[in-house]
């Protein structure tokens, strides 16, 4: 509980936290019962000074819960938007003690009185107005922090290929890897030509026997300080009409090539107190998926790890990611047989990723991809949740597949 509480309070300063607190307690217990159970002819809400009575404050409190919910979100994560935005809020609220104070008492006893309930506000205010530095403040390079080398495997297209442009854009040289040579080549000239890094291509296969040997050996010379465990496939379809062998080489791909990779990879970083392990997971992980079953099972077992390791690592100087997208703008649904669907671009996914790595456990990138990875699961019933995944997985498979 003790690293839990440090890790949750660390990273801002300390007179941050009791409003990250409050932001919580407003967000998660006061304006939900506030919203869904206060009686109406109760209801009170204050806005710049001018007080709502009855459905009008009802009808403006979801206002407040949107403000508080963003409050908290924007101290925990220590988002750039929260300057000027939260001085902004807290200047409103001086400006409405002091106001709601002059109105409701009057006269000089009424500014007094006004003074005095704006004045922690107003400090507040400044405190956060001085605060831009904490709130933007400047990343070092992913070099910087991690190193030189970086290993992205699933690096010909996709993902893969935006993480592999991403690192060599911070300064990384990469080793590219993956199945199709003339498709690294030309994106390790193009890295080298763009950003002046290093590059190695190793063609691999990581679905097959030997194939995360062979990796291994070709990088033992090099110090590899960022692993983006990214290689990764889909199989579409009503179970039984699967082939065993592809369901085969997609657990492989999927679960044992990265376990065994990060395996091999973690000593040296935990040795140099330095490095940063990166797995592809997706939301899909997050439940059972009907018609994409074992893919499901197998992104479930790469969200259980990575954030196992994340747990692990602590104090290690290792940093570790899972990354969580949803539907995105890649060869994957072509590969996986499914319908194609619109979806994100790899370049946002991999920002969100790099964004998360070093602040969180995992990163389900989007929010509508986050509200449906967690509504769904977590507040309706187990079946109702079966159900709904199975209607929509359903629309994206081919009809002789259902």
């Amino acid at each position: 509980m003790r690293d839990y509480l440090h890790h949750i309070l660390a990273g801002r300063p300390w007179w941050m936290n009791p409003l990250m607190l409050f932001c919580a307690f407003m967000t998660f217990v006061y304006l939900p019962w506030d919203i869904f159970w206060k009686p109406v002819a109760v209801d009170q809400e204050v806005w710049f000074g001018i007080q709502f009575e009855g459905w009008a404050a009802k009808l403006t409190a979801p206002f407040h819960w949107f403000v508080y919910g963003a409050g908290y979100y924007g101290f925990r994560r220590m988002r750039s938007w929260m300057w000027p935005w939260a001085a902004v809020y807290t200047a409103q609220i001086a400006l409405g003690m002091l106001v709601w104070n002059w109105i409701t008492t009057g006269g000089l006893l009424g500014w007094f009185v006004g003074i005095i309930g704006a004045t922690p506000f107003a400090g507040l205010t400044f405190l956060l107005w001085n605060a831009r530095s904490h709130f933007q403040r400047e990343e070092r390079s992913l070099r910087e922090r991690y190193g030189e080398w970086a290993l992205v495997t699933g690096a010909s297209a996709g993902i893969g290929e935006a993480f592999a442009r991403a690192l060599a854009r911070d300064g990384v040289s990469v080793v590219l890897t993956a199945r199709r040579r003339e498709r690294l080549e030309t994106l390790a000239a193009a890295l080298e030509k763009d950003f002046q890094v290093a590059t190695r291509i190793v063609v691999a296969d990581l679905g097959e026997p030997g194939g995360v040997e062979a990796v291994i050996e070709q990088v033992r010379d090099l110090s590899i300080s960022i692993l983006v465990a990214n290689a990764g496939a889909g199989y579409a379809g009503r179970f039984e009409k699967l082939e065993p062998e592809r369901l085969r080489r997609m657990v492989e791909l999927n679960c044992t090539a990265p376990m065994l990779l990060t395996r091999a990879l973690l000593p040296g970083m935990c040795e140099q107190f330095c490095g940063a392990v990166i797995l592809s997971g997706s939301v899909a992980g997050r439940q059972p998926l009907p018609f994409h079953g074992v893919y499901s099972a197998t992104k479930a077992f790469d969200l259980f790890l990575g954030e196992s390791l994340w747990a692990e690592m602590q104090g290690t100087g290792v940093d570790v990611v899972v990354l969580e997208p949803g539907r995105t703008e890649t060869e994957f649904q072509a590969a996986a047989g499914e319908i194609p669907h619109a979806g994100e671009s790899a370049e946002k996914v991999v920002a969100n990723a790099l964004q998360a790595l070093g602040r969180q456990p995992s990163v389900v990138s989007g929010w509508g991809n986050w509200l449906l990875a967690n509504l769904g699961p977590r507040l309706g019933p187990r079946p109702f949740a079966l159900h709904a995944a199975r209607d929509v997985v359903l629309r994206q498979t081919p009809q002789d597949m259902r």
